[in-house]
């Protein structure tokens, strides 16, 4: 046979002198056909260069046994854990996973949405990039009833499921703990709002601060991409105000700008926790290399992931359903370090 044309199941019958019906059997593992025969056929179908046609056959059945998985951006700790968790649970069940990033835009996210369907996931997995407003490049999905589950950066949909923690919960119990170290005058700095995990936070931190009488100061609120240049610039925001106006705390909505504003403080000769405590968001590792380390809120992206995946599968073998539960809060921890401790460097 000529050496560019794709080998069948109809050669390799002809080449074992069988019929298709039976090679086609023997290539599934059907037990109606003998395990010797089934040997042959495995071997000729190698030795042949035989490809399995699964586009074919997900046409047939209507599933790829294929998750699409959309995340802002890959070069984060945190998504990385989020996707080992999730190839864990997609390869116990059978499934492959299609990752694409947004790089934290719209319009890529659109795009990548429309890849997806074109390609046709059995669901999607989902992070909201940092601006998208609206979900309508997902009306394909929920149209066609294929599922999808946001986890982390999420937008409440009644066909959906989102996979979260109570943001708002630990972002209040990391500023209690600010205040009960005597901190007065706590900086926030903050992420979109747009997006439930920033503004959750934003309301956790400002409820803890009215619980327990002190202003909100529109001036500690900064708003960035909590990158580690908006972690810098916001040091410099806090080295250029008057010495009795700066912040004797910071609360970042993440580690990374907190470390690097940590970072430069430090180097302008600004005393941590003594002159300004510190906590962040996320339990990266950088918050356990930073001296002092930083105390934080830790999650387990790993168990975003599998929680993710596995509610998803579930749903599409028919064991569960998504549109039953709309939201899945998962555990999250205060981790205190030494970069808040300021009673304890006050009694040494």
């Amino acid at each position: 046979m000529p050496e560019n044309r794709e080998v069948t199941i109809y050669d390799i019958a002809k080449h074992l002198n069988i019929s298709a019906a039976t090679v086609s059997r023997g290539l599934k593992n059907n037990p109606m056909i003998n395990k010797n025969t089934r040997k042959k056929i495995a071997d000729a179908a190698k030795q042949l260069g035989y490809q399995s046609n699964t586009f074919a056959s997900s046409l047939r059945s209507k599933h790829t046994h294929t998750l699409g998985v959309l995340v802002p951006r890959l070069n984060s700790y945190f998504m990385s854990s989020v996707l080992a968790g999730m190839e864990n649970a997609a390869n116990r069940h059978g499934y492959n996973l299609i990752i694409a990033q947004s790089l934290e835009d719209a319009e890529k996210e659109k795009l990548n949405a429309e890849t997806m369907f074109n390609k046709r996931v059995d669901g999607l997995l989902i992070s909201l990039s940092y601006n998208t407003q609206h979900i309508n490049h997902l009306e394909p999905f929920f149209k066609r009833k294929i599922p999808v589950v946001f986890f982390d950066r999420v937008y409440p949909h009644n066909e959906s499921t989102s996979i979260v923690i109570n943001n708002y919960g630990a972002a209040y119990n990391i500023t209690q703990h600010l205040i009960e170290q005597g901190c007065r005058r706590i900086m926030h700095l903050g992420g979109n709002v747009l997006r439930n995990v920033y503004k959750d936070r934003l309301d956790g931190y400002r409820q803890a601060l009215n619980d327990n009488r002190l202003p909100v100061i529109q001036q500690l609120y900064l708003t960035s991409n909590l990158s580690e240049q908006a972690g810098i610039e916001a040091a410099r925001y806090i080295l250029d105000m008057a010495p009795d106006d700066r912040p004797d705390a910071v609360f970042s909505a993440n580690d990374t700008a907190a470390v690097y504003c940590m970072l430069t403080l430090k180097a302008a000769g600004i005393r941590i926790p003594e002159d300004i405590a510190f906590a962040g968001f996320n339990n990266d590792p950088i918050s356990k290399v930073i001296e002092p380390n930083l105390t934080t809120v830790d999650y387990s992206g790993d168990t975003v992931g599998n929680t993710a995946v596995t509610n998803l599968i579930n749903h599409l073998k028919g064991d569960s359903n998504l549109y039953i539960t709309n939201s899945i809060t998962l555990r999250s921890d205060l981790v205190i370090r030494a970069s808040s401790l300021k009673k304890q460097i006050a009694r040494n």
